[in-house]
């Protein structure tokens, strides 16, 4: 846990993805806590912020390619000094689609897990649908279990692809555990 506390590298810095993926590894396992707990809604903030610490992994892995398809210099400024420091959360849904543009399938369906479970973090339930998308802490449960599984899965297909040391193994394994 004291992952969390420790200050990033810098984006620029070849640590950062690792530092941000052993972030994702950390919040889902904290995510799986809340929901042990009951506390569903706390539970769907943590499993919100695991992914969004995923993307922010692979957004800074995949810079050059994302940087040789942007349109314009503006764009490409953009990315590397707004969007793999700071995801926001406005631009999730964009950014995962120029994940899936060079090769991380599915990508942007589990961002729209993501963010239907940040509304239902801040809104709760909603039987009518207006505020959220979940009628019940079932669905959001199921759904938090589900994103945390796929950050598990994502994580492991990063082994290669980051500077991958015994504290990642240990996060990785140690949600595996719990999952």
């Amino acid at each position: 846990m004291e992952a969390l506390e420790r200050p990033l590298p810098k984006p620029s810095s070849e640590d950062y993805a690792a530092a941000r993926l052993l972030e994702a590894l950390v919040e889902a396992r904290l995510a799986l806590e809340f929901l042990n707990r009951g506390l569903v809604r706390n539970a769907a903030g943590k499993a919100f912020q695991a992914w969004r610490a995923l993307l922010a992994a692979l957004l800074k892995l995949e810079l050059d390619k994302l940087a040789q398809k942007a349109k314009t210099e503006e764009e490409r400024k953009w990315l590397m000094e707004r969007a793999v420091p700071r995801i926001p959360t406005t631009k999730m849904v964009r950014l995962s689609q120029k994940l899936e543009e060079v090769g991380h399938v599915g990508i942007s369906a589990w961002t729209s897990v993501a963010l239907d479970l940040h509304d239902y973090q801040y809104n709760g339930p909603d039987p009518d649908m207006a505020q959220s998308k979940f009628q019940d802490r079932e669905e959001a449960a199921y759904a938090v279990l589900g994103l945390v599984r796929e950050v598990a899965k994502r994580a492991e297909e990063l082994k290669q692809a980051v500077k991958w040391d015994k504290e990642l193994e240990q996060a990785l394994t140690a949600l595996q555990e719990e999952l």
